[in-house]
């Protein structure tokens, strides 16, 4: 069965759309400034608030770690200080749980590496993040996966062996996987997203969850990818798009998290049931528009019925237009007057009708008439 379970919430098919308002270092590195997304996020509705740990010493290479990085968006002048600036530790982790078991909202992050799987496992995440860039890290995959934990993989600019490569290296380990549609643009236009691949997912993984990683402006296109069947929603998040930082203006702020949540559950609602009915509440609707069968006039008993005795009249209370052959030539057991309702109970075949015995009336002395 296509279901996962993250801490003490359930996701599938039949559940609403797990929410997960990704912070990411969108804090600046200000805990203070975290602690106040979180509580936020729980306001707006959301399921889940999550960071990003990397081990910043271990991930990037000597050269990529020392560059220079200067600008607005930079925290530090080479971009490993600018990384080492935002990076949470064992406190500021704890802390943030405890405020997530406050507001009640679940709280994991990404792990971009080894030693951040560690670090989030001895914490006791309900769950890991693997992010796009690490949709082809079978080696991480791989560590992640034995530790138990539901993995959520992001798979953008991957190729679709690439996506079956990463599936077939996490479920034989773990089967609590949910795999997200995701596109590698920052921020992303409606033509680069490809929902459709929802679908291709959908099909080609029938026992994982499936959802939607997005960057695109707005809460508008995720409910399209929830009507594709996307469960799981992870859109960034942010107190003020206008701050320093490259991940701020493509996240929703409050307002637009809030519209996210609700709309999410406008759309569930409205994709209803699968199986088509006539419901409650169409049923006063189609009583008064409808049609039914009735007499176009005055008809005796024994007329055998053809299409000219027959008129579609409102409102839909008896018979339906389609059940015309069903009345067709049989013959009426009563007489009709002009809209009455014409009844099965009320029919026979015309060979099977016996006119109604008569009463001898007398006429005279010694004759009858019937």
């Amino acid at each position: 069965m296509r279901e996962l379970h993250i801490a003490s919430r359930r996701v599938a098919d039949d559940t609403a759309p797990y929410v997960i308002a990704e912070i990411g270092h969108n804090h600046g590195g200000s805990l203070e400034q975290a602690e106040e997304l979180f509580r936020q996020a729980a306001a707006a509705g959301a399921s889940a608030a999550k960071l990003q740990k990397r081990d910043n010493r271990s991930l990037f290479t000597r050269a990529m770690y020392d560059q220079p990085y200067e600008g607005r968006n930079s925290y530090g002048p080479t971009y490993g200080k600018h990384r080492e600036a935002l990076e949470f530790g064992r406190a500021e982790y704890v802390h943030l749980a405890k405020v997530a078991a406050e507001v009640g909202i679940d709280f994991f992050s990404t792990a971009f590496d080894l030693p951040s799987v560690d670090f989030l496992v001895e914490l006791g995440m309900p769950a890991i993040k693997i992010a796009s860039a690490d949709v082809t890290n079978t080696p991480l995959l791989s560590y992640a996966a034995k530790t138990g934990k539901t993995l959520i993989v992001s798979t953008g600019g991957a190729s679709m062996d690439e996506v079956r490569l990463a599936v077939d290296t996490v479920l034989p380990l773990n089967p609590n996987l949910a795999l997200l549609q995701c596109t590698a643009v920052y921020p992303a236009a409606p033509a680069d997203l490809n929902l459709s691949v929802i679908d291709t997912y959908r099909n080609e993984f029938p026992d994982v969850v499936i959802g939607f990683s997005g960057h695109d402006l707005g809460p508008d296109l995720s409910f399209i990818a929830h009507a594709l069947g996307a469960r799981v929603i992870e859109k960034h998040f942010t107190l003020d798009r206008t701050l320093p930082g490259t991940d701020h203006a493509f996240s929703l702020d409050p307002g637009q998290l809030t519209d996210l949540v609700a709309g999410l559950e406008r759309t569930r609602a409205s994709l209803g049931s699968p199986v088509k009915v006539c419901s409650d509440t169409e049923a006063p609707a189609v009583r008064k528009m409808g049609k039914k069968l009735v007499a176009a006039s005055d008809l005796p008993v024994g007329h055998v019925l053809t299409e000219r005795d027959i008129a579609c009249k409102s409102p839909g209370d008896g018979l339906k237009p389609y059940q015309l052959d069903l009345v067709l030539g049989r013959a009426l057991l009563l007489p009709l007057k002009t809209d009455d309702n014409i009844r099965l109970q009320d029919l026979a075949e015309p060979a099977d009708f016996e006119p109604p015995a008569q009463r001898p009336v007398a006429i005279g002395e010694g004759f009858v008439a019937y």
